[in-house]
């Protein structure tokens, strides 16, 4: 029988998925449902993560056989992915090889869908394909099903108006057909288009399926620009639009490429824990993948943590070894690796780190896992609990803290200052009640009174019944800082909170932070591997993101510029060049890192860089 729910009791017998979906990211990806043996139930694929999974859990609207799933689910895996079209590949794999019982399970024999072009055709057809390649042409993909086929086919007809009927009813039209009336097809049955247009068409449609988007989207740029030069606006909108359709249906197909087997492992350690992600690939495809979050120093960089990791995870165990093991981080130890490995294994075995083209992707979505692993094993409900447990201790406070707060400034050489405030409960971070503040009528740069104005604000509002009080109030800053926040507190006769300043130490590095007790004004300084620490570094970094979030948003609404200006390293030339790539600025929001990468001016490296300043909240 199912579990009874309510809007106000999401706990399932060991399963608390408020708290799991308080974490779980909105980026697309596969789930993997499990029951408290570990047996798995489900495997699902979802282009929002967070939103499709929390479907599971509402109160109603849910039929027998997913009440039933749902009452047996005690865990939840997620691997994330670069777009919902690996995503889905991943899913088919992994349902091939587990065949969880609450999946339709499809054919084994069925083998992935491509789309063909004949090369012995004058108006070559685009067409759907599956089975063996005995036709002379080319084939395109794999694709993930049928009907991802079917939108490209339908979309790239738009577009180039290619046709797709079949050679006896092509050979025996007298006049254009209903597709021709509705702007789908140039009518090459009757001649209404040069062979000349049409191969070009052909061409373009073949080089954008090739991956070669670049290099058409650049060709249609240029020919943008020329009819605009010549005041055909009508024209140039077409071209526009052909540039943006395009860059909506480009995928990077990370999950599905080239022939070849190997492990990809990633790794990354934040304050209070460690995660290692193994993706497997096999075949060209991602067939698995596996989190591990090993019990090691923090002070281990991702590099010792690796070379102590392959050697436990393969030397002395029936592991499947691959030709190759690629690593998110460069091995001191990489020789010496290779020759146990080899030895172990009878056969040739390569440790790679500086890789590139597919197995590049592979690496990057291997340790964007291991981070988003990491970040919702450490923001889990019992890791939280415990480390409001070691603040307690630490301050020897009377009892556990149930809330608390914390503030930082940001701003750029006092321009457009804004004030954060970011609030942690036991289940982590408590986004709804994040506020920013524009602080107004102060000297630029003045970080205190900028403080001291937005602590006012903040506590006043407070006062009058809109929020809650914290337990401990953060201070991002020293001492200082802390007194502006005592003077508002005072001022307000707001006695029950708790005033610590967080200040960098001596080395002004991360397990090194003075924490400044207002109350006292004495000065601690916890150990590197705390608990405690652990939290407060999270909420003081969480604070200090929120805040320079705000700040970016409000300095590109003062300057009135393009989202593209005041990202470092992105002048005016790369801005014309990016906005010519995709079209306009929003296709340039929808890219992915690896498309922005696509622009030849524009290194990875920038490409984060540009990615993470139009994506502050991912």
């Amino acid at each position: 029988m199912a579990q009874s729910r309510n809007n106000n009791d999401t706990t399932l017998d060991g399963f608390d998925s408020q708290a799991f979906l308080a974490r779980l990211t909105q980026r697309p990806g596969v789930y993997q449902m499990r029951d408290a043996a570990g047996e798995l139930l489900y495997i699902g694929k979802a282009k929002n993560l967070k939103k499709r999974v929390s479907s599971y859990f509402r109160a109603t609207g849910l039929t027998v056989k997913t009440q039933a799933l749902v009452s047996h689910i005690r865990t939840i895996d997620v691997t994330v992915t670069n777009s919902e079209t690996e995503a889905l590949l991943l899913e088919q794999n992994l349902i091939k090889e587990y065949r969880p019982p609450y999946n339709i399970l499809l054919r084994d024999d069925k083998s992935y869908p491509y789309i063909f072009v004949s090369d012995k055709d004058t108006y070559p057809l685009l067409s759907f394909h599956r089975g063996a390649k005995r036709k002379k042409g080319s084939y395109f993909g794999p694709f993930p099903s049928r009907a991802a086929i079917n939108d490209t086919l339908g979309i790239l007809q738009k577009l180039f108006k290619i046709r797709q009927c079949d050679d006896t009813f092509f050979k025996n039209r007298s006049r254009p057909c209903l597709q021709y009336q509705i702007d789908r097809c140039s009518a090459p049955c009757v001649k209404a288009i040069t062979e000349e247009a049409y191969q070009e068409d052909v061409r373009h449609a073949s080089m954008f399926l090739q991956g070669k988007s670049h290099v058409i989207m650049k060709e249609l740029a240029d020919q943008m620009e020329v009819a605009a030069a010549s005041l055909d606006f009508e024209r140039a909108a077409v071209y526009r639009d052909q540039i943006s359709s395009l860059q909506l249906i480009q995928e990077q197909q990370f999950v599905a490429g080239d022939a070849g087997d190997a492990d990809v492992i990633a790794c990354a350690i934040l304050p209070g824990g460690v995660c290692v992600h193994v993706l497997y690939v096999r075949g060209g495809r991602i067939v698995g993948s596996k989190a591990v979050h090993p019990k090691v120093s923090i002070e281990d960089s991702p590099e010792q943590v690796l070379s102590a990791f392959i050697a436990q995870w393969y030397l002395g165990s029936a592991r499947e070894l691959p030709d190759v093991i690629i690593c998110s981080h460069d091995l001191d130890d990489k020789a010496c690796l290779e020759e146990a490995l080899t030895e172990h294994r009878g056969k040739k075995v390569s440790v790679n780190y500086r890789v590139k083209g597919e197995r590049a992707g592979w690496q990057k979505l291997a340790l964007t896992n291991a981070e988003q692993q990491l970040s919702s094993h450490l923001a889990s409900k019992q890791t939280m609990y415990q480390r409001f447990v070691q603040l307690q201790e630490a301050f020897n406070l009377d009892a556990i803290p149930k809330r608390l707060e914390c503030f930082d400034i940001s701003h750029s050489s006092g321009e457009a200052t804004v004030a954060s405030c970011v609030v942690f409960d036991h289940n982590g971070p408590l986004k709804k009640d994040y506020r920013h503040f524009n602080i107004e009528g102060i000297t630029g740069g003045d970080d205190y009174a900028a403080m001291h104005q937005a602590l006012t604000r903040r506590y006043t509002r407070i006062k009058k019944g809109e929020g809650a009080l914290p337990d401990i109030l953060f201070i991002d800053g020293g001492k200082g800082q802390v007194t502006q926040a005592v003077d508002v507190l005072r001022e307000l006769q707001i006695n029950e909170v708790q005033i610590i300043g967080v200040a960098k130490g001596t080395t002004r590095k991360a397990g090194f932070e003075t924490l400044i007790v207002a109350e006292t004004g004495q000065e601690v300084t916890l150990a590197s591997d705390s608990s405690a620490l652990h939290l407060v570094q999270h909420i003081r970094d969480e604070a200090h993101r929120f805040a320079i979030t705000g700040h970016r948003a409000r300095r590109g609404k003062a300057r009135n510029q393009s989202r593209l200006e005041g990202i470092p390293g992105v002048g005016p030339k790369r801005r014309r060049e990016l906005l010519k790539h995709f079209g306009g600025i929003q296709a340039i929001e929808r890219a992915s890192v690896a498309e922005i990468a696509k622009v030849s001016t524009i290194s990875s490296a920038l490409a984060e860089e540009i990615y993470g300043a139009l994506h502050p909240e991912d």
